[in-house]
């Protein structure tokens, strides 16, 4: 379950990321309910994951989804660059995160 919860987190961490960017400076009142609410939810996951699973596994892991959830949507959604160097940059940060739950004793 702690796995669940923390792949939550990070979805919400995605969440926050593009909401704030849409909120303009915390300028519009909707985009910036959205963004406080799921920087909440994601913080609360990202704790109720840490009751089993190690510190550095648990955040390595739900920044790298937040990393590379919020590249995803920039490029998919915003038309930010999708260059090749930019690319290999977020398949590491993914292998990184394979490698540190293949390594994680939970």
């Amino acid at each position: 379950m702690a796995w669940i919860y923390l792949g939550v987190a990070g979805l919400l961490e995605v969440v926050w990321a593009f909401a704030m960017k849409q909120s303009e400076g915390f300028s519009r009142p909707w985009p910036t309910t959205i963004t406080l609410a799921a920087m909440v939810a994601s913080v609360w996951f990202l704790s109720l994951s840490m009751k089993v699973l190690p510190l550095g596994t648990a955040y390595v892991i739900w920044t790298g989804i937040g990393a590379v959830g919020t590249f995803v949507l920039g490029v998919l959604l915003l038309g930010e660059s999708a260059d090749a160097l930019r690319l290999v940059a977020a398949v590491l940060i993914v292998a990184g995160l394979v490698l540190m739950k293949i390594a994680s004793p939970q």
